[in-house]
């Protein structure tokens, strides 16, 4: 996993403080480990904003101004109801030995049979929960969909994690990862002919 380095700035807590942080286009946030004390700071938007969006999970050196640097990941991000602008951000430190749970973004490898045939894939769940250390975490969750056919799904529990050597996923083991579709067309005609009467 790519790890990335992201400027922080030690912030006061204060009435208001928060929103003029964000009017100048930076975003308030805390940092925090088990059993220490909270750190508040802020992060550029645009900064924050690329590794929030992006298609794979990082592991992210914070660095203060003092160049002390702390590892983290994104435990939660909040967005604006309105706008989806970030408002506010988790860190959470971790150690190299310590077990800890991350969302990877899924990805697909594979031609499905399903697709082939005209169906369409649909990805159900972008991102899973994985546990385990750090350094075996990936930047993204592979899921083979070559066999996947029309109508039917990928559950949590089907995915096979021999290359995941030491990972576990969190997330529930019957919910559905990837399905692949019936076409427009072919929902209607099914349907169609499921409404048909039939000759007595």
């Amino acid at each position: 996993m790519e790890t990335i380095v992201l400027g922080v700035e030690p912030r006061v807590i204060k009435k208001n403080e928060a929103k003029k942080l964000r009017i100048s286009g930076v975003v308030p946030a805390v940092i925090y480990h088990k059993g220490e004390e909270t750190i508040a700071v802020s992060v550029n938007e645009l900064a924050l904003k690329k590794l929030v969006h992006s298609a794979e999970s990082h592991i992210i050196d914070l660095q203060f101004p003092d160049g002390k640097i702390k590892r983290s990941f994104i435990k939660e991000v909040q967005f604006h109801p309105v706008t989806d602008r970030i408002i506010h951000t988790d860190f959470q430190l971790f150690s190299a030995d310590e077990i800890i749970e991350l969302e990877v973004p899924v990805a697909v490898s594979g031609e499905s049979a399903g697709v082939e045939k005209g169906g369409k894939l649909l990805i159900i769940r972008h991102a899973l929960t994985i546990k385990g250390k750090p350094e075996d975490m990936p930047d993204h969750f592979v899921v083979d969909v070559t066999a996947l056919e029309i109508g039917h799904s990928i559950h949590v529990k089907e995915i096979p994690l021999d290359a995941y050597s030491g990972l576990q996923i969190m997330d529930d083991p019957d919910a559905p990862v990837i399905t692949i579709l019936a076409s427009k067309k072919d929902a209607e005609s099914a349907t169609a002919e499921a409404a048909a009467p039939t000759a007595s």
